[in-house]
């Protein structure tokens, strides 16, 4: 049983007359009466009868039209979904992101993304830039949302690792987070050197080392070591302690939303170099959601 059997089996039951079902499907009538009775010996039942010089359908061939019908509709929806899926339009996409990204790259990515292409799922999580790296690297996910190990010079695309590619999408600044109440607060910015007698809440390092490590080393630079009495996995805790007056932190802007009465945020007028947030994937990686999901970057 083929499926342009069933079409044709299809259109001769919507016309009940085997001309005009042949007009309609561009055939003779010769050649459309010997596909039904094809279909009807491979079925082994008779699926029209004449009653009274009518044309009609048989018990079986009623039972038959219903079941037809609904196998030439999925065949149709197979055959769109392929296409779609070929087109991107459809499928997953596997997006891990580092938090920073959270508070305004990543909203702006996936809302136009979602936009564009809203049947496609996406699978995100957040991970860490070493944790995104192997992954890419492994195939077990398609792009990545992360920063290069130390802040750099902007360049429009970089190589991160052997066999990935990335290209910067934003370029972040690092923040003093501190109690809305803190002597500095009055201040619009300050020297990191001006933090050296301060309490810290810090990244724990197994959360985020490229980022605590690069964070303390700009305070060795400036002349001290930060003196760390609380730490946390996620920026959003941070911000909770430092509005508890446990201390104050450095954060890569932008920051998370906070009420302005317990946490504020000053700009550092220390000559540091960007942090960069970058877009990665391996080219190796063909998926049609992901070449969309590039195009739109």
């Amino acid at each position: 049983m083929e499926l342009r059997q069933l079409r044709s089996f299809v259109v001769v039951a919507e016309e009940m007359n085997v001309g005009r079902a042949a007009t309609r499907l561009h055939l003779t009538q010769p050649s459309l009466s010997r596909q039904i009775a094809a279909l009807e010996h491979d079925l082994g039942v008779e699926l029209f009868a004449r009653v009274k010089r009518r044309f009609v359908l048989t018990a079986a061939g009623a039972t038959f039209l219903a079941d037809a019908q609904d196998l030439l509709r999925r065949s149709d929806e197979a055959v769109r979904a392929a296409q779609r899926t070929q087109r991107g339009e459809l499928g997953t996409l596997r997006l891990r992101f580092v938090q920073s990204a959270t508070f305004d790259t990543l909203p702006r990515l996936l809302g136009a993304f979602r936009q564009a292409y809203p049947e496609v799922v996406l699978d995100l999580e957040s991970w860490t830039t070493l944790r995104q790296t192997e992954a890419l690297r492994d195939g077990r996910i398609d792009v990545g949302l992360l920063r290069p190990s130390t802040p750099a010079g902007a360049s429009a695309v970089v190589q991160l690792a052997p066999m990935l590619t990335s290209r910067v999408v934003a370029e972040d600044s690092l923040v003093v987070a501190l109690p809305a109440r803190h002597r500095l607060a009055r201040r619009k910015r300050l020297r990191l050197a001006e933090l050296a007698e301060e309490p810290f809440v810090f990244y724990s390092r197994p959360s985020g080392p490229a980022v605590h490590d690069t964070i303390v080393g700009y305070c060795r630079d400036a002349g001290f070591t930060p003196r760390i009495e609380q730490e946390a996995a996620d920026v959003q805790t941070i911000v909770s302690l430092v509005a508890a007056g446990l201390g104050i932190s450095l954060l890569i802007s932008p920051t998370p939303p906070s009420n302005p009465d317990t946490v504020v945020y000053r700009e550092l007028s220390d000559d540091l170099p960007p942090w960069q947030l970058s877009v990665a994937w391996s080219p190796d990686n063909h998926s049609p959601v992901l070449t969309r999901f590039l195009e739109l970057v």
